[in-house]
């Protein structure tokens, strides 16, 4: 491999920090504990620092399938250059720091996929319909589930007939049977992705469904009991554990998903360069996030705490319980899925049940599909364009 090769490759590693940096600063960072300081369960700062941990976390232990899916699974027939992959990572990074300077959440997802997608085609590569229509379906669905499903939450929770101290401890036990079947890095045999129950049932060599079914059990119940406790022993310290706990886990979702974003690009560029192995390449995604959420997150936050609704911490479980949810699932699809998106429609949907909507801004909610919907057909464009200005392939 020549100088010119490496040097390129060196700046699209550049580009892909500063893209990964951007995540932590804009959709990663801000939207996990938005819901959280907007019900004042937690300061911007700390939120901010929590969530470059556990972001960082998810990058490492579940950044594979997104990252792949970007790197090699939206065009067929190509393999992005050197300089393509600069150019898609530039044009997400670019369009998202406007979003972050104009205080609305740009969706990250649809940058980076509408670039990709751009280059690639104007390169020759084929369209992947089906991985097209699975993502699509994704996008629009999710405003639907995740606003309904925290609509319904936000609807029960405040109601004198279901006690918080049954109704919160059976969503966190939900959130534990998901999160003991996920899948994280090095958890399967040889060193695969594999869930927790899965590791339960080769630790103890018994074949079939029963022992994962029994550690799920066993985990969702276990939780429910603790958390039922702890709202008995103190109801809005409780409230305030459980919200946290559920932003730390969003957070750590986000991180999975979003890694992807700024790394996957590069995958396909390693077998040129040898001797760097996925595992630094989602290290370094992750460190970027990190450093993002701790530098820059926090005008985010307040962004999507204070502007969007006003929320307290029963109605802000409700928006984190299926931002998680859907999260994992775009994890384990392989989805590149926006968390601004995500988020910003449960809160959306828990804000509905306080009265009709009173407590979502209308115009910026209109402002911010609108950003969203244009920065895909936006960065589509910039990326075919390219390919017919500058020096790429």
């Amino acid at each position: 491999m020549d100088i010119a090769t490496v040097v390129l490759f060196v700046v699209a590693a550049l580009a892909s920090l500063f893209m990964a940096w951007v995540i932590g600063a804009g959709s990663s960072g801000a939207t996990p504990f938005a819901p959280a300081v907007g019900a004042n369960a937690v300061s911007t700062m700390r939120a901010a620092f929590i969530v470059g941990i556990f972001g960082f976390a998810g990058a490492v232990t579940q950044g594979s399938n997104v990252s792949k899916a970007i790197g090699s699974g939206l065009v067929g027939g190509i393999s992005l250059p050197v300089m393509g992959v600069i150019v898609v990572l530039l044009i997400g990074a670019g369009l998202m720091a406007i979003g972050i300077w104009t205080g609305y959440p740009i969706a990250t997802a649809f940058t980076v996929t509408g670039s990709v997608v751009g280059v690639g085609l104007a390169l020759g590569g084929t369209p992947v319909w089906p991985k097209y229509a699975q993502i699509g379906s994704v996008w629009v669905l999710t405003p639907f589930v995740g606003g309904g499903i925290a609509y319904g939450i936000a609807s029960v929770l405040p109601r004198e007939d279901v006690p918080e101290r049954y109704s919160v401890p059976v969503l966190a036990g939900l959130v534990g049977a998901v999160l003991t079947n996920v899948e994280f890095s090095f958890l399967g045999p040889g060193g695969t992705a594999g869930s927790l129950s899965g590791l339960a049932r080769r630790t103890l060599g018994v074949d079939g469904l029963a022992v994962p079914v029994l550690v799920t059990l066993l985990a969702a119940v276990g939780i429910a009991v603790a958390v039922s406790l702890d709202i008995r022993r103190d109801k809005y310290g409780g409230l305030r554990r459980v919200l946290l706990s559920l932003g730390a886990l969003v957070a750590f979702s986000a991180g999975g998903s979003q890694v992807g974003l700024a790394v996957g690009p590069l995958l396909p560029l390693l077998d040129d360069v040898g001797m760097i192995s996925p595992l630094v390449v989602l290290v370094g995604g992750g460190l970027g996030i990190l450093v993002g959420s701790w530098t820059s997150a926090p005008r985010m936050i307040k962004s999507l705490a204070r502007d969007y609704s006003s929320l307290g911490p029963r109605r802000s479980i409700s928006a984190l319980v299926p931002s998680f949810l859907i999260a994992q699932l775009a994890v384990l699809l392989g989805v590149p899925v926006s968390f601004n998106e995500i988020v910003v429609s449960a809160i959306i949907g828990s804000g509905a049940a306080v009265g009709g909507g009173s407590a979502v801004s209308s115009r910026k909610m209109l402002v911010t599909v609108g950003a969203w919907a244009g920065s895909l057909v936006l960065a589509l464009g910039l990326g075919y364009a390219s390919v017919a200005v500058l020096p790429i392939g």
